[in-house]
């Protein structure tokens, strides 16, 4: 049995400064900003126009221990939740580890697309619980546009680049930090939302680059029925799994891929939208990077306070989904 319980010690976000509006996509694709936002919430989403995935992820963690007032030799772990790395290989933790100047920390990419920054948080507190690490970043960071077909007004509005970091750290606490999750999977999913090109399936040729295989697909209609469902049940189940009610939850932070995906999650659950986090409006699907980045928002508007119930619920490609529940620890950021 764990003596230590994994919690949350700091949290940090970044994002690039190129915005890119709906009056600008209006220009490339044949849509409109009245449309756009009445089905997905988003009015715009930031660009990483120099960079990759890595630089993301470095401003997010620089923030991150900036926050903590720790030096990047101080870190265990670095786990990167990414569907864009900056390469196969070597793995993007490396490329971060070397940037940051971690020296004495070791790390690893997870792949589990718009549930991977969940993914990820779970499995960075296994290594916190079964105290092999005291100090584990993990980092959600994608840098959508580099997968994105910006002739497909079917997805080419949805996405944008960011990146968000959390350290975990043990506490003794047992009645706060990481207290359960659910995670899930269903492959058979795949084929409504993927990447065919790229990988040892499809290696890079000339062919594969003229089907577009590149970018992303996404069979909108069969994707938003499964997402809908699948976050709202597991969302549910959270709370039932932890006798939890509706007024017993402080926060709701669901991933942002559409405005009305997050409603129907937060209706299942019986909150208000006052309680859940919502910033899909400026910056779109950041993938891996939502959920931290929402936390780190949050955190800093001083939203965030010790004790608070939080639920933080996914759905991605895979299928993939799941939720976790925290009970916040970290110190008021106004406090």
């Amino acid at each position: 049995m764990t003596t230590r319980r994994a919690t949350i010690t700091a949290v940090g976000h970044y994002v690039p400064g190129k915005v890119l509006t709906n009056a600008e996509l209006e220009k490339m694709v044949d849509t409109n900003d009245e449309w756009i936002r009445t089905r997905t919430g988003i009015s715009e989403r930031r660009i990483l126009e120099q960079g990759a995935t890595s630089d993301l992820a470095v401003g997010a963690i620089e923030s991150m221990l900036a926050h903590r007032k720790i030096e990047a030799t101080e870190i265990d772990i670095i786990i990167v939740a990414t569907v864009t790395p900056d390469m196969f290989f070597p793995a993007t933790a490396c490329v971060v580890q070397d940037k940051i100047g971690a020296s004495k920390a070791w790390g690893f990419d997870l792949s589990a697309a718009c549930s991977g920054f969940l993914y990820a948080l779970v499995a960075g507190a296994q290594f916190i619980e079964s105290g092999t690490a005291n100090k584990v970043v993990v980092v959600g960071a994608d840098k959508m546009s580099s997968i994105t077909d910006y002739s497909d007004r079917n997805t080419c509005i949805l996405f944008g680049d960011a990146g968000g970091a959390v350290l975990l750290e043990p506490s003794d606490d047992f009645s706060s930090g990481i207290l359960d999750h659910r995670l899930y999977c269903d492959g058979s999913g795949g084929s409504y939302l993927h990447m065919k090109g790229g990988g040892s399936l499809n290696p890079p040729t000339h062919e594969t680059v003229d089907k577009r295989m590149h970018y992303i697909f996404q069979d909108g209609k069969a994707v938003f029925k499964v997402a809908v469902k699948g976050m709202a049940d597991v969302s549910a189940e959270i709370m039932e799994r932890n006798n939890l009610k509706s007024e017993d939850v402080s926060w709701l932070v669901p991933h942002q891929a559409n405005l009305r995906i997050v409603d129907a999650t937060a209706d299942r659950m019986g909150l208000d939208r006052s309680k859940v986090m919502i910033n899909i409006d400026k910056y779109g699907n950041t993938t891996a990077a939502t959920i931290p980045l929402c936390l780190s928002e949050w955190w800093l508007a001083g939203k965030l306070r010790q004790g608070q119930n939080i639920v933080l619920s996914s759905f991605g490609a895979g299928y993939t989904w799941g939720a976790v529940l925290i009970k916040w620890s970290l110190e008021n950021r106004k406090g």
